[in-house]
């Protein structure tokens, strides 16, 4: 059987102030590639949602393989839920590799974000941590640890 083929598009994720998520991701090293305010009968139809309008950004990673779409709702209001926690079924978080997980944390500490617990070392492979980034979204920052 012939698999039809397929790439990752993008990871979409709503956030509560989409300037805020703008500016912590683009100073953690993304680009915003686009922006638009999106609404209309396609975008109900897309989306499953009647009234559907959003502002939407576009970012993308320096490497130009991986891209991140934040979207804030206009319509309808946004609905507040708990963060989702690191063993929950579904959407669970987006993770970057960084040459430097130091650094990324302080840039991360200029946004009000923290790692939940503290930067673990997997292996002798990576040193990595979770933080809760912008609107409760779970980030995880890897760093590759060079062998001998």
């Amino acid at each position: 059987m012939q698999r039809m083929p397929i790439k990752l598009e993008n990871v979409a994720i709503a956030v509560r102030d989409l300037e805020a998520a703008i500016a912590f991701f683009t100073d953690l090293g993304l680009t915003v590639i686009g922006r638009d305010t999106v609404s209309g009968e396609w975008a109900d139809t897309a989306v499953g949602l009647d009234g559907n309008h959003a502002k939407i950004a576009m970012l993308q990673t320096p490497d130009g393989q991986g891209r991140l779409e934040l979207f804030e709702y206009i319509h309808p209001a946004a609905i507040e839920t708990e963060p989702t926690l690191p063993h929950e079924i579904g959407m669970h978080r987006v993770a970057f590799s960084v040459d430097d997980i130091d650094e990324a944390l302080e840039i991360a500490a200029r946004h009000g974000c923290s790692p939940l617990r503290g930067v673990a070392t997997y292996d002798d492979v990576y040193k990595l941590t979770y933080l809760r980034g912008p609107s409760g979204i779970l980030v995880m920052l890897a760093q590759g640890l060079k062998k001998g």
